[in-house]
């Protein structure tokens, strides 16, 4: 297989499994979830929203619905976008985050395609759909600022929440296209310099949906394990926002370790028409990428 569609299809099905895996353990604390499951690692579904085994959330399902907007207008369109996070919503989706809800009632209402800026709008709700945009803008560093805050100001107008998401999702890219984890932490870094509140070593242990609490859980996650599935294990069983965190993690994670490292026993589990959605929307957005990817190339 190509090696950045290896690590780009690690990223997207990495997301959806820490989704997964993590939901089961959303809102549960740390002596919660050891007492009821020692060490969960398993795809077992249940949770406070009572999942089918391999179901996804709104992390996984947003994610979708973005790449699906792009591939679908063969481009970008922020009303388009806007428009698939409307028809999600209409749904009837397992679980939405507030802010999430509040912005699209906003777009469906008034057509509003920004939000004002709000301290209220802090939560992870734009950093954990925002992989489409990293794969469909890659090798346009311009172009991916530009989308990713565009497709964050429907529901999420916060400054803290527009760093974390380019934070990752720069992250995310630079591992696709081969980089390693020092480059990473050299983000980190800025991220750090610039935005204090981010500071991750020592690791506060919060883990909530707050922008600050998920950057710093995942950060500290992903450079301190060795393994793809170590890396998303660690993070959910710090319970909390969990199915978030899981899935940015295993976006992380499986854009540097790729595809072949994600668990088959967690791939076996996930929704099969997820898995094919998501191979269909990882060939599409690198064949738009400006990076002009060459599916028989290496």
């Amino acid at each position: 297989m190509n090696n950045l569609h290896n690590r780009a299809l690690g990223a997207y099905l990495g997301l959806a499994c820490g989704d997964a895996l993590g939901a089961t353990v959303e809102f549960l604390t740390v002596n919660e979830i050891k007492a009821q499951y020692g060490t969960h690692k398993d795809i077992c579904g249940g949770g406070w929203l009572r999942l089918k085994a391999g179901q996804v959330t709104d992390d996984t399902e947003m994610s979708l619905h973005l790449g699906q907007a792009i591939i679908g207008a063969k481009g970008w369109d922020l009303a388009a976008i806007a428009d698939a996070f409307a028809v999600w919503l209409r749904s009837k989706p397992v679980d939405v985050g507030a802010t999430c809800r509040r912005g699209i009632q906003r777009y469906i209402l008034q057509g509003l395609l920004e939000g004002p800026p709000s301290d209220s709008d802090g939560g992870n709700g734009a950093a954990m759909r925002n992989l489409p945009v990293a794969l469909f803008a890659l090798g346009d560093a311009a172009l991916f600022e530009r989308y990713t805050l565009q497709q964050s100001h429907i529901t999420h107008h916060h400054a803290l929440a527009d760093a974390g998401t380019l934070a990752l999702g720069r992250m995310t890219q630079l591992l696709l296209l081969g980089g390693r984890v020092k480059d990473c932490r050299d983000i980190a870094r800025e991220l750090v310099e610039t935005h204090r509140q981010f500071k991750f070593d020592p690791y506060p242990g919060r883990a909530s949906g707050y922008i600050v609490d998920t950057v710093q859980t995942v950060l500290h996650h992903f450079f301190y394990t060795d393994s793809f599935e170590s890396c998303v294990v660690e993070t959910v069983n710090r319970g909390e926002d969990a199915d978030t965190t899981g899935a940015l993690a295993g976006m992380l994670a499986g854009a540097l370790y790729g595809a072949d490292a994600i668990p088959k026993r967690w791939l076996d589990k996930l929704d099969y028409h997820v898995v094919k959605e998501i191979e269909r929307q990882v060939a599409g957005l690198l064949q738009m990428a400006p990076l002009a990817w060459d599916p028989c190339g290496t």
